[in-house]
């Protein structure tokens, strides 16, 4: 089974936040895994190539949109050997950043920068290249969202595509006058094609075509299909649920482990022997200019500071939270909206030794703010799976995030009304809504249960102990693709004991199955809601 996942980032070519943990992780687990192979596809953005040097030509485009590209291959050693193939046009790739100027404004030729990555896509699965035709096109995101509606176009009913839906705010929506330049006919110009409010839609698209949608959380695949988590395109999720599965995200095991981490020198750890993570918060507590207490304990933020990340709330959060509890030390790593990124660089001249900002992001950076700290503030308005918190709790830094889409599957709380006895069972602390108080509240609570050894080691251990490794999700994805497979792979790909008495396997019922060890607390059991109710 043949599988190419299209995508604008897979780290660490290129990277801006989890899309390209998420795909990176996804690759690779899948690569690993018997029975499929599986390639990525994405630009040669300015630096990418310098990464892959054994890359050769596989083919070339003359007429794709934006003018002729290249098309390059190579295994990616940093993710175990998965074929990359990179389209190279520097006209349209060639740039400083992903998606946006040097002033932080969206370059206004984006829809042809990946109208051409999806165009690129079909012209492989239409076997136009030397390169196998796949069985699978898995689109990531708005950014690959015209490759079910093109493959549609071209014809191509043996090769199945999937979309998943990593961030429902980012819609990829343009002027409708990109269409023709596009290569997308008007008879998809439509309010239910790909029209929306109209404008063209890069994710309406591929949620109107994909053969099948999935989201990255269970909790996610029902948020979006409200009001206020659908933005705008709930009415079509809820009248495709029934191709509509979660299939959680993971994070990498290998890249995320203190015992092994390379940016941690000589101060690795394990659940099993701490002793380091000490040494890791006094040198943190160095980084960022606070007074050296290994007592003290050490709350850090590690995102973006934007409206999503709910980063006005915790501005006040942070300090309410800083004034109430004089031991408390603050260590903020992260960029963002320009006003929001001046209000937390004031913070340190307001509360000196006690907190400290960094405005920007680096790998390295992000793995030693979790070894070091003793807790992660991660509020959210909504969060399609939520990357940061299980980072965290690989390091045994105990998350206080909100009570919303991943972070309510995969942060274990107990709750404030189960008493602190309770808490060694759990892996954080979870509260509901957007309120500066509900944070402050959260914060104070993880203290209480700081000032308890015993109750936070046994939080720090089974956090640790969790396991959320791509190993475990890449099952999911195996079973629904084998639900579509094109005919001309289902005799080789499919045993005997796959097949049910009707003849072809129940994916809700396989992929169920399959999902429930990755799930805590409550959340066993809301696969089918999310999927069909």
């Amino acid at each position: 089974m043949k599988i190419l996942a299209v995508t604008s980032e897979a780290f660490p070519l290129a990277k801006t936040g989890g899309l390209g943990d998420a795909v990176s992780g996804m690759a690779r687990a899948l690569h690993a895994a018997p029975g499929a192979s599986i390639g990525i596809l994405m630009p040669a953005y300015r630096g990418v190539l310098e990464q892959l040097p054994n890359a050769r030509e596989v083919a070339r485009f003359t007429d794709l949109p934006g003018g002729p590209a290249r098309l390059l291959m190579a295994p990616c050693a940093a993710l175990g050997g998965v074929p990359v193939l990179l389209l190279q046009n520097d006209a349209l790739y060639d740039r400083d950043h992903l998606y946006v100027d040097a002033s932080g404004r969206e370059f206004a030729d984006n829809p042809l920068r990946f109208g051409a990555l999806a165009h690129a896509a079909v012209q492989i699965a239409a076997g136009r290249t030397r390169l196998p035709r796949p069985d699978i096109v898995h689109a990531h995101d708005w950014h690959a969202g015209l490759v079910p509606l093109l493959l549609r176009e071209a014809g191509l009913h043996d090769v199945k595509s999937v979309l998943t839906i990593h961030n429902m705010a980012f819609q990829g929506v343009y002027d409708m006058d990109w269409a023709e330049s596009l290569g997308v006919p008007e008879k998809y110009l439509t309010w239910d094609g790909a029209e929306f409010w109209g404008k063209l839609s890069f994710m309406k698209a591929g949620l109107r075509y994909a053969d099948r949608i999935t989201t990255v959380s269970y909790t996610y695949a029902r948020e979006i299909l409200t009001e206020r988590f659908g933005c705008g395109l709930q009415g079509l999720l809820a009248a495709r649920q029934h191709e509509l599965l979660p299939v959680p995200n993971g994070i990498d095991a290998r890249e995320w482990d203190p015992a092994t981490d390379p940016h941690l020198g000589i101060y690795r750890y394990s659940a099993g022997e701490m002793a380091n993570k000490s040494r890791n918060k006094c040198e943190l507590q160095r980084r960022f200019g606070l007074n050296i207490d290994s007592n003290a304990p050490l709350l850090v933020m590690g995102s973006r500071l934007t409206h999503q990340k709910m980063a006005d709330v915790a501005l006040h959060a942070v300090q309410r939270a800083l004034d109430d509890h004089p031991e408390l030390q603050v260590a903020v790593l992260g960029q963002g909206e320009h006003a929001l990124e001046q209000e937390f660089q004031r913070l340190p001249h307001r509360y000196p030794g006690r907190c400290g900002v960094r405005i920007g992001f680096d790998e390295d950076a992000a793995h030693k703010l979790h070894a070091g700290a003793d807790m992660l503030l991660h509020g959210s308005r909504f969060e399609p799976f939520g990357l940061t918190p299980l980072y965290a709790m690989r390091y045994g830094t105990i998350p206080i995030g909100s009570c919303v889409g991943g972070m309510a599957d995969t942060i274990s709380d107990m709750g404030a009304s189960a008493g602190r006895d309770a808490m060694r069972s759990a892996t954080g602390v979870l509260f509901d809504g957007e309120t500066v108080d509900a944070m402050a509240a959260a914060i104070t609570r993880t203290l209480g249960l700081y000032r308890r050894p015993e109750i936070w080691r046994a939080m720090q251990h089974r956090a640790m102990s969790t396991d959320f490794s791509w190993e475990r999700a890449a099952p999911l994805y195996l079973t629904l693709y084998r639900s579509i497979q094109p005919p001309r792979v289902v005799a080789e790909s499919i045993t005997p004991s796959d097949v049910t008495a009707h003849g072809r396997p129940s994916l809700l019922d396989q992929v169920s199955a399959a999902a429930r060890p990755l799930l805590t607390g409550t959340s066993a059991g809301t696969l089918a809601a999310g999927a069909g109710d």
